[in-house]
């Protein structure tokens, strides 16, 4: 299996880029790069991302994967995604990435906040 990892040292560490039986091109690395930066500036605790492309298939078309695992305080969030075409699959990666971190940062608002202040202003004005 040939595997080739790049880390981003302009992204302090925090993306690791895998390419799993291809190698990855400059402009795939640098596109990934971008659409990743998209995650990071949503959710500032963020320890690394994670980001492997490999490539498969039997016999037919040639099929990319592609997987990633966001390293955060909690439990992690992993999401992978396979298509015919290696951009394709990274964007729709990226999209269930992103609607995880969503989804997590929502829960954990709604958890937080459960307690509204409103409802206590409600009452105290029905009792005065």
């Amino acid at each position: 299996m040939f595997m080739n990892t790049i880390t981003s040292p302009e992204m302090n560490a925090k993306l690791i880029l895998r390419g799993i039986n291809l190698s990855l091109t400059d402009a795939m690395r640098s596109s990934i790069a971008k659409k990743v930066d998209r995650l990071l500036r949503h959710e500032s605790a963020i320890v690394r991302v994670r980001i492997d492309v490999e490539t498969g298939g039997h016999g037919g078309a040639p099929t990319f994967t592609a997987k990633g695992h966001i390293e955060i305080g909690g439990p992690d969030l992993l999401a992978s995604e396979t298509s015919e075409d290696a951009y394709k699959s990274i964007d729709s990666l990226i999209d269930k990435l992103d609607r995880a971190l969503r989804k997590r940062v929502t829960a954990i608002n709604s958890r937080r906040h459960g307690d509204d202040i409103r409802t206590h202003e409600s009452r105290l004005a029905d009792e005065g």
